[in-house]
């Protein structure tokens, strides 16, 4: 069964999910976003939503400039209100201890509030109203200007030396170019949030090309592999 067969509306989803908090990180529908959990709290979470739901929502904490923190230890940390609920579509337990998990993106959901737990995780209430439209799979794909979104997407590879399977690419929906691209991209924290909150795959496209754009035209970074 995929995700679209599993998740037609947002009632099929839980009102409530546990968060992790990641900076610079989001995840998009239908996209992938591999994670390595090592941190006892996140081991206790991934352990409670695998007998469960098996849905997590990914979402940016709110710092500033100079905190370097990856996710906030503390809980009264502020977050994003908007972020994306993913599946645990894989799981692979090491002999360390660590989880690898890779979530696959369901829905958008705005939080509502923070539930009382005593799990060192934290607990938000979800709507995923506003974005329901993400539970249709290509909704939007022929409105991207492809073309465009490709012409700068080989011109940045080639400015920054990095390499990729462009017959992939080439053949990869407009959907999931786009929001595998969102996720992948080395930008900000703001940037990435940008991307989370566009409003339909047109517009993400159009900030995706943006962005592309003003890094070129800063002479963009070098020395990453897309994959």
């Amino acid at each position: 069964m995929t995700l679209t067969d599993r998740y037609r509306r947002p009632a099929d989803l839980p009102p409530r999910i546990p968060v992790f908090p990641l900076r610079g990180a989001i995840l998009l529908p239908r996209a992938t976003l591999p994670l390595n959990i090592f941190e006892p709290r996140y081991l206790e979470m991934i352990e409670a939503v695998m007998s469960g739901a098996r849905v997590i929502g990914i979402l940016q904490p709110v710092v500033s400039d100079d905190d370097d923190q990856e996710s906030p230890l503390e809980k009264t940390a502020l977050l994003r209100s908007v972020g994306c609920a993913g599946r645990v579509t894989s799981y692979q337990e090491l002999d360390d201890g660590r989880l690898i998990i890779t979530l696959t993106g369901i829905v958008r959901f705005e939080c509502l509030g923070e539930t009382e737990a005593d799990a060192p995780y934290r607990i938000m209430s979800v709507s995923y109203d506003r974005f329901a439209s993400d539970l249709t799979e290509g909704l939007g794909e022929e409105l991207v200007d492809r073309q465009n979104l490709l012409r700068v997407l080989k011109t940045y590879l080639e400015a920054n030396r990095l390499k990729t399977d462009w017959a992939t690419i080439q053949r990869a929906s407009n959907e999931f170019l786009i929001n595998a691209l969102s996720v992948m991209c080395p930008y900000g924290p703001e940037e990435k949030q940008a991307l989370l909150e566009a409003k339909d795959l047109r517009s993400r496209a159009e900030v995706l090309v943006a962005l592309a754009e003003i890094d070129l035209a800063t002479n963009g970074s070098s020395g990453t592999t897309l994959q």
